[in-house]
């Protein structure tokens, strides 16, 4: 058994454009600023990331194909569709294929996510 250890400051922004997630999704998170850093990636189970939305940003109506947590870290998110807004500590759970979207508070936001998988990402 062991530990291993995710320094966010010390992991590099990935190339997006390799990262399976759509075109579309990818050209215009570049466009606003949004970026995310992959940290655990399959260890003991685990799938997650750190990401940061600028002010206003709106992540259109999509499904994974994994499970996932997101927990907001600072700033809030409002989920598309009249879902609650979420803020600091706030978390979510979304099942796999649940189709959902979101927009980033008047100080953008910063959140993790955990899966259960490796996921796809499909535009709905």
């Amino acid at each position: 058994m062991g530990a291993t250890f995710f320094l966010v400051d010390e992991i590099p922004f990935p190339d997006e454009t390799t990262s399976g997630a759509p075109k579309a999704l990818v050209a215009d998170a570049q466009a606003s600023g949004a970026r995310r850093k992959y940290l655990a990636r399959g260890e003991a189970g685990f799938y997650s990331q750190v990401s940061w939305f600028p002010s206003g940003y709106t992540v259109p109506a999509h499904t994974h194909s994994h499970d996932e947590l997101i927990m907001v870290l600072d700033g809030s998110l409002t989920v598309l569709g009249g879902g609650p807004t979420l803020a600091a500590a706030d978390s979510v759970v979304i099942e796999s294929g649940h189709e959902y979207g979101f927009e980033a508070g008047p100080d953008g936001v910063t959140f993790t996510t955990i899966r259960t998988g490796a996921a796809t990402t499909a535009l709905t």
